[in-house]
């Protein structure tokens, strides 16, 4: 098992002609990093939001990281927790998916740093739940583009 794991996630677009919140795609170059680290306090700890995060929660009951990393680290049941460092790549209220995206690259970063081997279409249900945490409700539109890339 690793120590620290950090995966990226790119910015995406949903708002797509008559595509609307429902057709998506992922941008290239700008995007956010999560650092996921194992701890020995059970739980999810966000320890610092760096970059174009100003103002954004640390409690990851209100960071659209945590959600996702408390349901994974629920499923793998394991008695340590997990400390999240997300570095911002573009500003939230953008338009570019930022909710998404940290939900994505958090999802990623710790089913590597725990093993899981779960792989990003399974992934997907877990990050969707940090987008609830953004809008009231689950939804893919740019958590999807931002998780599998391309344009879906």
């Amino acid at each position: 098992m690793n120590r620290s794991v950090t995966a990226f996630a790119p910015a995406s677009v949903s708002n797509v002609a008559c595509g609307f919140d429902i057709m998506g795609f992922a941008l290239e170059t700008i995007g956010d990093r999560v650092t996921a680290r194992l701890s020995d306090v059970p739980g999810v700890r966000i320890t610092g939001v760096r970059g174009k995060g100003e103002g954004i929660p640390l409690d990851p009951a209100l960071n659209t990281a945590g959600p996702p990393v408390r349901a994974l680290t629920e499923q793998w049941g394991g008695k340590r927790g997990v400390e999240l460092e997300i570095h911002k790549g573009f500003y939230p209220g953008s338009g570019l998916g930022s909710s998404a995206a940290s939900a994505a690259a958090a999802a990623v970063a710790c089913n590597e740093l725990l093993g899981m081997g779960l792989s990003r279409r399974e992934l997907l249900e877990f990050a969707m739940r940090g987008e609830e945490v953004a809008s009231g409700a689950w939804h893919a539109d740019n958590v999807a583009p931002s998780m599998l890339g391309g344009f879906i």
